[in-house]
Protein backbone atom coordinates (compact mmCIF):
# COMPACT_ATOMS: atom_id res chain seq x y z
CA UNK A 1 0.00 0.00 0.00
CA UNK A 2 1.36 3.41 -0.96
CA UNK A 3 2.08 5.90 1.80
CA UNK A 4 -0.07 9.07 1.90
CA UNK A 5 1.46 12.19 0.37
CA UNK A 6 1.08 14.14 3.60
CA UNK A 7 3.42 12.98 6.37
CA UNK A 8 2.03 15.11 9.20
CA UNK A 9 -0.97 12.87 9.90
CA UNK A 10 -1.74 10.31 12.59
CA UNK A 11 -4.17 7.40 12.46
CA UNK A 12 -6.86 7.72 15.14
CA UNK A 13 -8.32 4.51 16.55
CA UNK A 14 -12.06 4.70 17.29
CA UNK A 15 -13.63 3.78 20.61
CA UNK A 16 -16.40 1.87 18.83
CA UNK A 17 -14.88 -0.98 16.83
CA UNK A 18 -16.02 -2.70 13.68
CA UNK A 19 -16.97 -5.71 15.78
CA UNK A 20 -19.17 -3.46 17.93
CA UNK A 21 -20.98 -2.17 14.86
CA UNK A 22 -21.47 -5.63 13.39
CA UNK A 23 -22.94 -6.90 16.67
CA UNK A 24 -25.32 -3.95 16.75
CA UNK A 25 -26.40 -4.53 13.15
CA UNK A 26 -26.52 -8.30 13.41
CA UNK A 27 -24.52 -8.77 10.22
CA UNK A 28 -20.97 -8.79 8.87
CA UNK A 29 -19.63 -6.19 6.49
CA UNK A 30 -18.42 -7.45 3.13
CA UNK A 31 -18.17 -6.34 -0.50
CA UNK A 32 -19.82 -7.79 -3.59
CA UNK A 33 -17.67 -6.47 -6.44
CA UNK A 34 -19.56 -6.68 -9.76
CA UNK A 35 -17.34 -6.33 -12.81
CA UNK A 36 -18.00 -6.66 -16.54
CA UNK A 37 -18.50 -4.73 -19.76
CA UNK A 38 -20.91 -1.83 -20.09
CA UNK A 39 -24.48 -3.18 -20.33
CA UNK A 40 -23.43 -6.60 -19.01
CA UNK A 41 -26.01 -6.36 -16.22
CA UNK A 42 -23.87 -5.31 -13.26
CA UNK A 43 -26.16 -2.58 -11.90
CA UNK A 44 -29.32 -4.61 -12.53
CA UNK A 45 -27.96 -7.62 -10.67
CA UNK A 46 -26.65 -5.50 -7.81
CA UNK A 47 -30.04 -3.80 -7.42
CA UNK A 48 -31.91 -7.10 -7.36
CA UNK A 49 -29.48 -8.65 -4.87
CA UNK A 50 -29.81 -5.58 -2.64
CA UNK A 51 -33.60 -5.90 -2.77
CA UNK A 52 -33.44 -9.53 -1.62
CA UNK A 53 -31.03 -8.71 1.19
CA UNK A 54 -33.13 -5.72 2.29
CA UNK A 55 -36.21 -7.95 2.45
CA UNK A 56 -34.29 -10.21 4.83
CA UNK A 57 -33.41 -7.31 7.09
CA UNK A 58 -29.83 -6.63 6.03
CA UNK A 59 -28.39 -3.12 5.74
CA UNK A 60 -26.80 -2.60 2.33
CA UNK A 61 -25.57 0.07 -0.04
CA UNK A 62 -24.79 0.10 -3.77
CA UNK A 63 -21.87 2.07 -5.18
CA UNK A 64 -22.84 2.46 -8.83
CA UNK A 65 -20.38 3.55 -11.51
CA UNK A 66 -22.46 6.28 -13.15
CA UNK A 67 -23.76 7.60 -9.82
CA UNK A 68 -20.28 7.90 -8.32
CA UNK A 69 -19.08 9.82 -11.37
CA UNK A 70 -21.76 12.44 -10.66
CA UNK A 71 -20.17 13.25 -7.31
CA UNK A 72 -17.12 11.70 -5.70
CA UNK A 73 -15.38 11.03 -9.02
CA UNK A 74 -16.84 13.82 -11.15
CA UNK A 75 -13.33 15.10 -11.89
CA UNK A 76 -12.25 11.84 -13.53
CA UNK A 77 -12.47 10.83 -17.18
CA UNK A 78 -11.85 7.47 -18.85
CA UNK A 79 -8.13 7.50 -19.52
CA UNK A 80 -6.22 4.52 -18.06
CA UNK A 81 -4.91 6.80 -15.31
CA UNK A 82 -8.36 8.12 -14.43
CA UNK A 83 -9.85 4.63 -14.50
CA UNK A 84 -7.18 3.51 -12.05
CA UNK A 85 -7.93 6.41 -9.70
CA UNK A 86 -11.67 5.80 -10.07
CA UNK A 87 -11.34 2.24 -8.83
CA UNK A 88 -8.79 3.18 -6.16
CA UNK A 89 -11.29 5.59 -4.60
CA UNK A 90 -14.11 3.07 -4.81
CA UNK A 91 -11.96 0.42 -3.19
CA UNK A 92 -11.32 2.78 -0.29
CA UNK A 93 -15.02 3.65 0.05
CA UNK A 94 -15.96 -0.03 0.00
CA UNK A 95 -13.38 -0.57 2.74
CA UNK A 96 -15.04 2.14 4.86
CA UNK A 97 -18.45 0.51 4.39
CA UNK A 98 -17.02 -2.81 5.56
CA UNK A 99 -15.60 -1.10 8.63
CA UNK A 100 -19.10 0.24 9.31
CA UNK A 101 -20.49 -3.31 9.12
CA UNK A 102 -22.49 -2.61 5.98
CA UNK A 103 -22.89 -5.01 3.07
CA UNK A 104 -21.85 -3.03 0.01
CA UNK A 105 -22.08 -3.73 -3.70
CA UNK A 106 -19.95 -2.02 -6.33
CA UNK A 107 -21.12 -1.97 -9.96
CA UNK A 108 -18.18 -0.73 -12.03
CA UNK A 109 -16.62 -1.94 -15.25
CA UNK A 110 -13.28 -1.97 -13.39
CA UNK A 111 -11.50 -3.27 -16.50
CA UNK A 112 -8.01 -3.85 -15.11
CA UNK A 113 -7.03 -6.85 -12.99
CA UNK A 114 -4.38 -4.87 -11.11
CA UNK A 115 -6.93 -2.29 -9.95
CA UNK A 116 -9.38 -4.96 -8.82
CA UNK A 117 -6.55 -6.71 -6.99
CA UNK A 118 -5.71 -3.51 -5.11
CA UNK A 119 -9.35 -3.17 -4.05
CA UNK A 120 -9.34 -6.79 -2.86
CA UNK A 121 -6.09 -6.27 -0.96
CA UNK A 122 -7.82 -3.71 1.26
CA UNK A 123 -10.15 -6.44 2.52
CA UNK A 124 -9.50 -9.29 4.90
CA UNK A 125 -9.76 -12.86 3.70
CA UNK A 126 -13.33 -13.63 2.64
CA UNK A 127 -14.62 -10.04 2.75
CA UNK A 128 -14.31 -9.38 -0.98
CA UNK A 129 -16.48 -11.37 -3.39
CA UNK A 130 -15.74 -10.73 -7.05
CA UNK A 131 -18.70 -11.33 -9.36
CA UNK A 132 -17.85 -11.46 -13.06
CA UNK A 133 -20.82 -10.55 -15.26
CA UNK A 134 -19.66 -12.34 -18.38
CA UNK A 135 -21.39 -11.10 -21.53
CA UNK A 136 -20.27 -10.89 -25.14
CA UNK A 137 -19.70 -7.50 -26.74
CA UNK A 138 -22.41 -8.36 -29.27
CA UNK A 139 -24.99 -9.05 -26.56
CA UNK A 140 -24.02 -5.88 -24.65
CA UNK A 141 -24.39 -3.83 -27.81
CA UNK A 142 -27.88 -5.21 -28.43
CA UNK A 143 -28.91 -4.04 -24.95
CA UNK A 144 -27.38 -0.62 -25.40
CA UNK A 145 -30.36 1.71 -25.75
CA UNK A 146 -28.09 4.76 -25.41
CA UNK A 147 -26.14 3.79 -28.52
CA UNK A 148 -22.78 4.05 -26.77
CA UNK A 149 -21.27 1.04 -28.53
CA UNK A 150 -22.32 2.42 -31.90
CA UNK A 151 -20.74 5.77 -31.08
CA UNK A 152 -17.59 4.05 -29.84
CA UNK A 153 -17.26 2.06 -33.07
CA UNK A 154 -17.67 5.31 -34.99
CA UNK A 155 -14.83 6.87 -33.00
CA UNK A 156 -17.11 9.34 -31.22
CA UNK A 157 -16.34 7.92 -27.75
CA UNK A 158 -12.62 7.31 -27.09
CA UNK A 159 -11.31 4.80 -24.55
CA UNK A 160 -14.52 2.75 -24.60
CA UNK A 161 -14.05 -0.62 -22.88
CA UNK A 162 -14.51 -3.57 -25.18
CA UNK A 163 -14.14 -1.47 -28.33
CA UNK A 164 -11.19 0.92 -28.09
CA UNK A 165 -10.00 0.08 -24.57
CA UNK A 166 -9.24 -3.34 -23.07
CA UNK A 167 -11.19 -5.37 -20.53
CA UNK A 168 -9.14 -7.90 -18.56
CA UNK A 169 -11.41 -10.73 -17.47
CA UNK A 170 -11.09 -11.94 -13.87
CA UNK A 171 -8.88 -15.00 -13.60
CA UNK A 172 -10.44 -16.49 -10.49
CA UNK A 173 -13.64 -14.70 -9.44
CA UNK A 174 -15.77 -16.14 -6.66
CA UNK A 175 -18.88 -16.09 -8.87
CA UNK A 176 -19.44 -15.99 -12.61
CA UNK A 177 -22.82 -14.98 -14.04
CA UNK A 178 -23.28 -15.63 -17.76
CA UNK A 179 -25.57 -12.66 -18.21
CA UNK A 180 -26.13 -13.29 -21.91
CA UNK A 181 -27.30 -16.83 -21.12
CA UNK A 182 -28.76 -16.69 -17.59
CA UNK A 183 -31.77 -14.67 -16.51
CA UNK A 184 -31.54 -11.99 -13.83
CA UNK A 185 -33.44 -14.29 -11.47
CA UNK A 186 -30.98 -17.11 -12.07
CA UNK A 187 -28.07 -14.77 -11.42
CA UNK A 188 -29.58 -13.47 -8.21
CA UNK A 189 -30.31 -17.00 -6.98
CA UNK A 190 -26.72 -18.01 -7.65
CA UNK A 191 -25.37 -15.06 -5.64
CA UNK A 192 -27.77 -15.55 -2.73
CA UNK A 193 -26.98 -19.26 -2.65
CA UNK A 194 -23.25 -18.48 -2.49
CA UNK A 195 -23.79 -16.07 0.40
CA UNK A 196 -25.89 -18.59 2.30
CA UNK A 197 -23.59 -21.53 1.62
CA UNK A 198 -20.52 -19.62 2.82
CA UNK A 199 -22.14 -18.14 5.92
CA UNK A 200 -22.36 -14.50 4.86
CA UNK A 201 -26.11 -14.45 5.45
CA UNK A 202 -28.50 -16.78 7.24
CA UNK A 203 -29.95 -19.67 5.28
CA UNK A 204 -33.69 -19.70 4.88
CA UNK A 205 -35.75 -22.82 5.43
CA UNK A 206 -36.31 -24.88 2.30
CA UNK A 207 -33.08 -23.80 0.62
CA UNK A 208 -33.06 -25.32 -2.85
CA UNK A 209 -30.02 -26.61 -4.66
CA UNK A 210 -28.13 -24.24 -6.91
CA UNK A 211 -26.34 -24.66 -10.22
CA UNK A 212 -22.57 -24.72 -10.16
CA UNK A 213 -21.27 -21.37 -8.89
CA UNK A 214 -18.35 -21.13 -11.33
CA UNK A 215 -19.41 -21.61 -14.92
CA UNK A 216 -15.87 -21.61 -16.26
Amino acid sequence: MESPKSQNITWHHPIITREDRERLLGQRGFTLWFTGLSRSGKSTLAAEVEKRLYERGYITYILDGDNIRHGLNKNLGFSPEDREENIRRIGEVAHLFRQAGIINMTAFISPYRADRRKARDLAKQGEFIEIFCRCSVEACEKRDQKGLYKKAKAGEIPEFTGISAPYEEPENPEIIIETDKETIEEGVRKIIFYLEKNGYIKTRQGLSSSPDIKNT
